[in-house]
């Protein structure tokens, strides 16, 4: 049970990343305002926006899964949510999008699905999901 980590969020360079770009957009968007002709304020405003409604998403439901001895917990901006283990189904979904295989992580829960993805965990999904095998039995 030491070897696997108990919580997954998003890597925290990622977040950090995020916030500065936010900063940046922001800055330039006051900048254009101020000196330029302000087309480019709009656009760097609606940027601004984008990247730092993902900063604050990544900021605030950390971590995004974890586990313990009653189940799984996931967090969403509409808050904690407890998943029992034994009322939770857990898969992986593979789909192939512009050429690429995405993977997913999917837990059922009563009429609620919870889906994520590489970024939302901070590592591959079928690496969680071995984890979150193993820790199952561990408790």
């Amino acid at each position: 049970m030491d070897n696997y980590p108990t919580s997954w969020a998003p890597q925290s360079a990622l977040v950090v990343v995020a916030w500065l770009v936010t900063v940046l957009l922001l800055a330039g968007a006051v900048l254009d305002a101020l000196f330029g002709d302000g087309k480019g304020a709009v656009l760097m405003g609606f940027a601004t926006v984008a990247v730092g409604a993902f900063a604050v998403h990544w900021s605030v439901v950390r971590p995004r899964l974890s586990v313990d001895a009653e189940g799984l917990v996931a967090r969403t901006l509409g808050g904690t949510h407890r998943l029992p283990w034994d009322r939770t189904g857990i898969q992986l979904r593979t789909t192939r999008r512009l050429g690429r295989d995405g993977v997913t992580l999917e837990l059922e829960h009563d009429d609620e699905l919870y889906i994520f993805g590489r970024v939302d965990l901070g590592e591959d999904p079928r690496d969680v999901l071995d984890a979150i095998t193993a820790l199952r039995g561990a408790f």
